[in-house]
């Protein structure tokens, strides 16, 4: 064989070899490699113990309620209680936390009302505890999972320094929030990940399989917490789709091969998360059967099934008829009840007739007859038939307490400019034209009977065309601060538009049980998901909340206050450690560069040694996949709509972080190749980064582990001079 062919046969039968060598083969990296058992358990025993140390400091510590503590704990005393809520997250992050109260003997009895609140006797720690196990383990898996991209112990070492003293994270894991139970499966996910891409080489054998089982079960878990899982979910899968693609072009598998590798990725990244995330509200639905403040969120339907709301057991007539008294509950989220009452609209607020409004409770002046549009009959007279009303009736609505009819007209609503005024009219059920109105069911035929509970249904005003809707506004003290209800032209089908019957009283008709109406499983799947994408954004900054925006994270512009003001308040500050923070965006711009530089390089056909051929591979391959992860973790927010703070950059930092680990390393060693004494150059680069995060920790735990006394501005304050930008607040 001719040699050239013989170098490229060797080339191309030597290639998968080559990707497993890593650094063993490089003298001046050769220390950077575990060499036994104790290389790998004694750092990572180290890095695990330090970071349970920094995470259980001064956990009890304030012993009050902290930030959205108010939130969280609150929702974990409801699983425990059984009673419904509502929360625009999925629900496994509250159900977790529940359980660790009431595993460690958390009563559910605490308010959790506003922070400031002292726990006193009520048990709190187990809670905080299991927030701050979870916290703890994103250092163990973030140190793995660099390890195993780059193989370098110091690179692992440094990202997990990098974690273990920067104080946002310590302060993030050690109360109870979302947060941390969110990050753990994020870094699950990633790690298992990263673990089944190291065993690509043994397709499956038992550590693949277990590998990407697992991976698909932290995707689950990350969903479950809150809906920004879903971008380790996109990064998962585009991970998978660049494997699918280089399995596609190795010509040695079969298609039968291939198929199975997909089928596997199928069953293990798609169909468990979604069989996991499914039952994840399984259980949600099934703990939470109580009535509480959640169920205004929900439709009636819903409602049914909760023990305790006004609902729940009940029978009334299935369908609606002619003389029905009716309540009429608006889909919107937390909708009202179509009301009516007494009062006028003011002088100068279109006609003066009287006002119709969504109101959220219960009421007599909830109450409406369903009549023929044209015939003003005693529909309680047994010798008259009984007569359904159907899809396409034109009918009217009369005000049981005050005899007037549901009205319309040319003048504008009071709030919503181009909308008109929906008012009440006419005296003992007659008034005029402008009563009538096409009652339509969403999905039916003309003809179909409409049916309680499950019939979504459209009121059209006959003389204008317009549709009965609530804006969801509310009206001034005039309007007793109830919901604005008006007669929308646009005819875009919303949920503001859309209405369904609640209560049903005929006594010529038949009852039936609820029970019968409940909504199926699927339904009410579907239901939940739409309340909290609506509720997600639609969320609002409170007043005097500190938001920020997503330029603002990296560079660790501004943070929040966890607890206390002024000086005589034990204050607790969420900001992440400067030095760290600022590293890890130096890092992100040395990146590009170094990444840019080496890939022009190789294009350009350029020769590199086999030590910087195996540093290029870790940063392009390895370095490559963090990158991506952060871009996916942070660029999204500069798309959303809704209110954004500044914790939400947190698993975005995790990436960054292990990125910094990773590049700096490959940087040092690169420098470390151009000198004569290169062992001390790279070894003395990694510890005096190392002992900049420990030194940077020393001045700003106070953040974390709370402070008393002189505000930053003072020059008396412990903290005075590290107030580095005007913007932080501690």
């Amino acid at each position: 064989m001719p040699l050239a062919a013989n170098k490229t046969c060797q080339a191309v039968l030597g290639l998968q070899q080559r990707r497993t060598l890593r650094l063993a083969s490089s003298p001046a990296s050769a220390s950077s490699v575990p060499r036994s058992s104790g290389w790998f358990w004694t750092p990572l025993g180290l890095v695990t113990s330090l970071s349970f140390a920094t995470r259980f400091y001064r956990l009890q510590e304030p012993p009050h309620v902290c930030w959205d503590e108010t939130h969280f704990g609150k929702m974990g005393s409801y699983y425990i209680n059984r009673t419904f809520f509502f929360d625009v997250h999925p629900p496994l992050g509250k159900m977790l936390i529940g359980l660790a109260g009431y595993l460690s003997g958390y009563n559910g009895t605490f308010p959790f009302q506003k922070p400031g609140d002292k726990y006193e006797e009520h048990n709190y720690i187990g809670m905080r505890g299991f927030c701050a196990f979870l916290g703890s383990c994103l250092i163990p898996f973030s140190y793995l999972t660099v390890l195993e991209l780059s193989k370098s112990l110091p690179a692992a070492m440094l990202t997990a320094a990098i974690l273990i003293f920067d104080t946002g994270c310590i302060t993030l894991s050690q109360y109870i929030l979302l947060d941390p139970v969110l990050m753990f499966f994020l870094m699950g996910a990633v790690f298992s990940m990263v673990k089944y891409n190291s065993c690509a080489n043994r397709p499956f054998s038992a550590p693949w399989w277990f590998w990407l089982c697992l991976t698909g079960v932290n995707l689950a878990g990350a969903m479950g917490v809150k809906f920004v899982g879903l971008f380790v979910v996109l990064l998962v899968g585009l991970n998978t789709i660049y494997n699918l693609w280089e399995l596609l072009g190795d010509l040695s598998l079969s298609l039968v091969t291939l198929g199975k590798h997909f089928l596997a990725r199928v069953l293990c990244l798609i169909m468990l998360p979604l069989a996991l995330y499914t039952a994840q509200f399984a259980v949600h639905f099934a703990v939470l059967n109580r009535s509480g403040p959640g169920d205004g969120f929900f439709s009636s339907g819903f409602q049914s099934r909760l023990i305790g709301n006004n609902l729940h057991n009940v029978s009334v007539p299935e369908y609606l008829a002619y003389g029905s008294v009716v309540t009429m509950k608006n889909l919107r989220m937390a909708g009202g009840y179509l009301h009516s009452h007494w009062h006028l609209y003011p002088e100068g607020v279109g006609a003066r007739q009287q006002q119709v409004t969504a109101y959220l409770h219960k009421d007599l002046n909830n109450l409406w007859i369903i009549k023929k549009y044209n015939l003003n009959a005693d529909y309680l007279d047994p010798s008259l038939p009984v007569e359904f009303v159907k899809h396409g009736d034109i009918i009217r609505l009369e005000h049981k307490e005050t005899s007037r009819n549901l009205h319309s007209h040319q003048h504008e609503a009071p709030l919503t400019r181009k909308h008109l005024q929906v008012t009440g009219y006419g005296i003992n059920g007659t008034g005029d034209s402008n009563d009538f109105w096409r009652i339509e069911v969403v999905g039916r035929k003309a003809g179909k009977h409409i049916k309680v509970l499950r019939s979504q249904i459209r009121l059209i005003h006959l003389a204008t065309g317009c549709i009965l809707g609530s804006t969801g506004k509310t009206l001034p003290k005039w309007g007793w601060e109830q919901v604005e209800v008006t007669c929308t032209p646009y005819q875009k089908e919303s949920p503001n538009s859309l209405w369904n019957v609640e209560d049903h009283i005929n006594p010529r008709l038949r009852n039936i049980s609820l029970d019968v109406l409940k909504p199926s499983f699927p339904e009410i799947l579907l239901e939940s998901h739409m309340v909290m994408i609506r509720g997600n954004s639609g969320l609002k900054p409170k007043e005097n909340e500190v938001t920020s925006k997503p330029w603002h994270w990296p560079i660790n512009y501004q943070g929040l206050r966890f607890s206390g003001v002024n000086e005589t308040d034990y204050r607790v500050y969420l900001l992440g450690n400067p030095v760290i923070w600022w590293l890890n965006l130096v890092t992100v711009g040395l990146y590009v560069i170094m990444a840019t530089f080496i890939s022009v390089a190789i294009k350009r056909g350029t020769h590199l040694t086999t030590e910087r051929q195996e540093l290029s591979r870790v940063l392009l391959h390895g370095g490559g996949l963090i990158m991506l992860g952060w871009l996916l973790h942070y660029l999204p927010f500069f798309m959303m709509g809704r209110v954004l703070y500044f914790h939400h950059y947190f698993p975005a930092m995790l990436f960054s972080s292990m990125l910094t680990g990773i590049t700096w390393d490959v940087f040092l060693k690169f420098c470390a190749g151009m000198l004569s004494a290169s062992s001390q150059v790279y070894n003395c680069g990694i510890v005096l980064l190392i002992l900049l995060t420990m030194y940077s920790f020393y001045l700003f735990h106070p953040l974390s582990y709370g402070m008393i006394g002189p505000l930053a501005s003072d020059p008396n304050s412990p903290m005075a001079g590290l107030r580095w930008l005007e913007t932080w607040e501690f």
